[in-house]
């Protein structure tokens, strides 16, 4: 699939500088901290995804999503305002992938550019946001637990 990033054709690596909004590819940062501090948690491993999918899925809840890369300046931005959200909304699980870490996994989401956040409602996507517009996540995430509320 040979994703890279439309500024810098020069890249090779999958996931390189794949990053929708800006083109930084400072591998020496720190790597963020993505545990599950309050409501967000890190899926490492495809058994963690089944075990978060089954939770959400069984109480009737929305699975936000967050697929990021430790190099994307874009993804740091948004990552405060997405643990801000877990907190204030915490009938929807938030959890975090790494595209590096799962890249088969990402594909098959067809996540293309870094930062994606996708919304799932019963194991199928309902809505999805591509880039790091802080308002649009917090519209899309207000509306997803709009639906939550009116559910019978």
């Amino acid at each position: 699939m040979g994703n890279r990033c439309a500024r810098t054709p020069c890249c090779t690596k999958l996931w390189s500088c794949l990053c929708c909004c800006c083109c930084s590819n400072n591998k020496a940062r720190a790597r963020s901290q993505h545990g599950s501090k309050g409501n967000v948690y890190s899926i490492t491993r495809i058994e963690k995804w089944e075990e978060k999918i089954s939770e959400a899925n069984n109480n009737g809840k929305i699975l936000v999503v967050f697929f990021s890369a430790s190099w994307c300046v874009p993804c740091k931005k948004i990552e405060p305002v997405f643990r801000e959200l877990a907190s204030r909304y915490p009938s929807m699980i938030f959890v975090t992938i790494d595209v590096e870490e799962l890249a088969e996994f990402s594909d098959e989401w067809n996540v293309e550019a870094t930062p994606t956040i996708v919304f799932l409602k019963d194991g199928r996507q309902m809505d999805k946001l591509v880039g790091a517009e802080t308002s649009e996540l917090q519209k899309k995430t207000a509306a997803a637990a709009d639906l939550l509320l009116r559910k019978p």
